[in-house]
């Protein structure tokens, strides 16, 4: 039980250990791009967004002290990183069963050689490769499972820190 008295007690650390987490899992991310080659696709590109957004928003509650701020930056995270595991859910079940033609996305050069600059770079954020291909394993996971189960984790412990701070605040609001 002493794990979880943690949650009541340094709220502002859970938060922080969360963003720092986040930027962990995106600076790796960037890293099996840019170093080791991997090109990613929309889907992960969305990923990216949603663990940025919930990197933001534990940053920003933490360095608050207010339960207020604490309750609606874990209950912002719970919905961004429930996003965030319904895509990488998805794209883990198009990589299990993909379809017949699978094309999430042209690649990078064919982009450029094809379009003026001006599109280009919007087509370049939103990803070039393919959705359904699994690139690397670690585990015999691919890159879209393991983000499933991060955000899994991170909604998980999104709902613990809205129960034990709603739980540590009743009484006072009660008094009040």
């Amino acid at each position: 039980m002493g794990f979880l008295n943690w949650f009541d007690s340094a709220p502002r650390r859970v938060l922080a250990l969360l963003a720092l987490a986040c930027v962990a899992m995106l600076a790796f991310g960037l890293y099996l791009q840019h170093v080791v080659g991997l090109e990613p696709c929309p889907m992960c590109i969305v990923q990216r967004y949603a663990l940025v957004l919930v990197a933001i928003v534990a940053g920003a509650a933490a360095s608050f002290r207010g339960r207020g701020v604490h309750l609606g930056g874990a209950a912002l995270m719970v919905l961004l990183a429930g996003g965030g595991a319904f895509v990488a859910a998805r794209q883990s079940w198009l990589q299990w069963n993909p379809p017949e033609t699978a094309s999430c996305g042209r690649d990078l050069y064919g982009m450029i050689e094809t379009f003026p600059l001006k599109r280009a770079i919007p087509m370049i954020f939103r990803g070039s490769g393919d959705c359904t291909k699994v690139d690397w394993t670690f585990l015999g996971l691919s890159i879209a499972n393991w983000s499933f189960l991060c955000f899994a984790a991170i909604v998980v412990i999104g709902l613990v820190l809205l129960a034990r701070q709603m739980r540590t605040s009743a009484p006072r609001a009660a008094l009040a």
